[in-house]
């Protein structure tokens, strides 16, 4: 049984150091790793990422992180990925890592993902220059995770779990306006998860959604925004590539 934690949407900056701390220290009694479902921080600048960087340098669990969309705010991403890296945190966009989990191999492909909306309403590559580079900003980013789920299948990965910032299904962005579900996400994300395989996906960014839906194919899909699972971290137990909730 892999035990994983996981959350998004923190959104931490110079005045929340030490606010998830005391929670991310017992992460060692109820999880095997941590995924952080981007959005870490409030503007993206290196500065909150060092406070980021804080809150999970040297716990008893390796953590995995994707960035969001608030993550990019200040044109430093680069800076925040840097930041995160240096505590040990596996930073992923369009890649995959494996972690060895008590001898199962346990693979994680991430990518921010991007908007563009589910299927029947969604946009398309056609028209104007701007629009077409918009969706197609959405499919290399659903081509990297593609790629980065087969690389983790190819290297022999017990489990495969998909962790993005952007929502793969609408079911988990119940509760939101329907006026903004093409900026919360793009069904191209679910494509890329059924096309090459996963046993659980994650994602954040939908603050006013649902824990829990599903891919057409049948990948469990968990929204991990903080204010969605209204506490530190969620816990997933996944069995032989079925996910079962862990108690709060």
């Amino acid at each position: 049984m892999i035990r994983v934690a996981a959350v998004g949407d923190i959104h931490l900056g110079p005045g929340s150091a030490g606010a998830l701390r005391p929670a991310f220290d017992t992460l060692g009694e109820c999880a095997d790793l941590l995924l952080l479902a981007g959005d870490l921080t409030r503007h993206g600048t290196r500065e909150e990422a060092r406070v980021v960087a804080a809150e999970v340098a040297g716990l008893d669990v390796p953590v995995v992180a994707v960035l969001g969309n608030h993550d990019y705010q200040s044109d430093q991403e680069e800076a925040v990925a840097e930041e995160l890296a240096a505590v040990g945190v596996h930073v992923l966009e369009g890649t995959g890592t494996v972690l060895d989990v008590g001898g199962t191999r346990v693979g994680v492909a991430g990518t921010k993902g991007f908007c563009g909306g589910f299927a029947g309403r969604s946009g398309s590559e056609f028209g104007e220059p701007e629009m077409k580079a918009f969706i197609r900003y959405t499919r290399t980013c659903a081509d990297g995770l593609a790629k980065a789920l087969r690389e983790l299948e190819d290297e022999g990965s017990d489990v495969r779990i998909a962790l993005t910032h952007f929502a793969p299904v609408p079911d988990t962005l119940a509760g939101e306006p329907l006026e903004i579900y093409p900026f919360l996400g793009s069904y191209l994300l679910a494509e890329a998860m059924d096309g090459a395989g996963a046993d659980l996906a994650v994602h954040g960014h939908a603050h006013a959604g649902t824990e829990h839906g599903m891919t057409a194919g049948g990948v469990r899909v968990r929204n991990v925004a903080m204010p969605v699972i209204d506490r530190a971290f969620a816990v997933y137990h996944l069995t032989g590539g079925t996910e079962q909730q862990a108690g709060p």
